[in-house]
């Protein structure tokens, strides 16, 4: 596997919640993964800032699908 990121989260979106988790490289080969769920109103949306921020991610791909 090529890392092109050593440190990335991907969200996923529902109407009521934000999955993340966050891979971090830890070797040529090994990954951590770090996951966390967050509610989508203001106050929670700013907890899941800061815990990015926290956990150092740079890069975020989100995925959201909806009507």
């Amino acid at each position: 596997m090529e890392i092109l990121y050593r440190r990335c989260a991907g969200l996923d979106v529902h109407e009521k919640s934000i999955s993340v988790c966050v891979r971090v490289a830890k070797g040529k080969h090994q990954v951590e993964l770090i996951e966390a769920t967050f509610s989508t109103f203001t106050e929670d949306l700013e907890q899941l800032r800061a815990w990015l921020v926290k956990n150092r991610v740079q890069r975020v791909a989100m995925e959201s699908t909806g009507v």
